[in-house]
């Protein structure tokens, strides 16, 4: 499990009241000081991952990772400026990988039906 906090670009410091939370299940972002806002991603809807780090972000040794999911309300999960990213990216692809495995989902593949349709009317033209 891991615990992070986002950070500014200003020495890396955790000015922010944004918090993640990734654990083998889900990763839940918890952000708002007066308003607090929590919301989770199982595990088994990741996608896939990306690491972004900027010049500044590889100075303060943070980097961004975006998770892209099925999820409805966020499909795309970004944790931004945190440590350790390579490492929590990592974790990421490995637990969303078990757990899909041990829920036995299958991902499939979003087929465009405004180009099968566009190609079967060539055909009839």
């Amino acid at each position: 499990m891991y615990r992070e906090r986002k950070r500014s670009l200003f020495f890396g410091l955790p000015l922010s009241f944004t918090t993640y939370q990734i654990e083998e299940e889900k990763i839940t972002r918890k952000k708002g000081l007066l308003r607090t806002i929590e919301d989770d991603t199982l595990m088994y809807r990741i996608q896939d991952v990306k690491l972004i780090t900027g010049l500044f972000e590889r100075i303060f040794r943070l980097g961004t990772v975006v998770c892209y999911s099925s999820d409805v309300t966020d499909a795309r999960l970004e944790l931004t400026h945190i440590r350790r990213a390579k490492e929590i990216k990592e974790y990421i692809l490995k637990t969303s990988e078990q757990e899909r495995r041990k829920i036995r989902t299958l991902h499939t593949m979003d087929i465009d039906t405004d180009a099968a349709e566009l190609d079967t009317m060539e055909d009839l033209d």
